[in-house]
């Protein structure tokens, strides 16, 4: 009996996506028509899950998501929602946000009643809930790789501000060949690798860049 469960395991386990390869692919109904994976070739996509609609943490996320959707797509990165809801129950949410909360919501978001997409991308956490998907985020890139995972409970949202730091850090990192320190913002200097060789950690220092030792060394980007 053991043995089965620890083959249903490692199963489960094989079938979660990881960093730096291709993101599951998908094909989902969606408050915009039917969207794929690979309609988002050549940008980069933020999809994120929520416990379900009509929530009050859930409506602030969303609100948040729509309020920066703009320096979203100023980063070349779309936005795309999930929970286990039909796209009537998403339909009908987007309406009430509008009408309660003036704000209105300019992204898909999926209909996974078959929690197939929520499967792929392990938003289904059996210690949280297994009829709704913790607020997991994935940010995917324009190549459809995935480049980061951040997962939240159920009774705690999301940092629209982080998510956005992380997109804009990741695309630094891409373009500059870099590093970003903790907490690193726009416009701060970013970190160079360290050298891998001892020949190359003698010459680090008449390189150029801020020092404080052969292993640490900032630029700005």
């Amino acid at each position: 009996m053991n043995d089965v469960v620890e083959t249903t395991q490692v199963a489960k386990a094989a079938r979660l996506p990881r960093l730096n390869e291709p993101a599951p692919e998908f094909e989902a109904n969606t408050t915009h028509g039917l969207k794929k994976l690979s309609d988002y070739a050549g940008k980069w996509l933020v999809l994120f899950s929520h416990p379900a609609d009509f929530t009050p943490v859930c409506t602030t996320e969303f609100m948040g998501f729509a309020k920066r959707y703009g320096d979203f797509q100023a980063l070349n990165c779309e936005l795309l929602g999930l929970s286990i809801d039909s796209k009537y129950a998403h339909i009908a949410w987007i309406r009430n946000i509008k009408e309660k909360f003036g704000v209105e919501i300019p992204f898909p978001i999926i209909e996974d009643l078959s929690m197939r997409v929520a499967h792929a991308y392990g938003m289904i956490q059996p210690g949280a809930s297994d009829t709704s998907a913790v607020r997991a985020t994935f940010v995917i890139d324009d190549k459809g790789v995935l480049r980061a995972m951040v997962y939240y409970p159920m009774t705690n949202g999301r940092s629209i501000e982080e998510i956005l730091r992380l997109v804009t850090a990741l695309q630094t990192s891409d373009k500059y060949k870099v590093a970003t320190p903790a907490g690193w913002q726009p416009g701060d200097k970013a970190i160079v690798p360290p050298p891998a060789s001892v020949a190359a950690a003698e010459e680090r220092l008449e390189e150029g860049y801020e020092y404080t030792d052969w292993y640490f060394c900032q630029k700005a980007v």
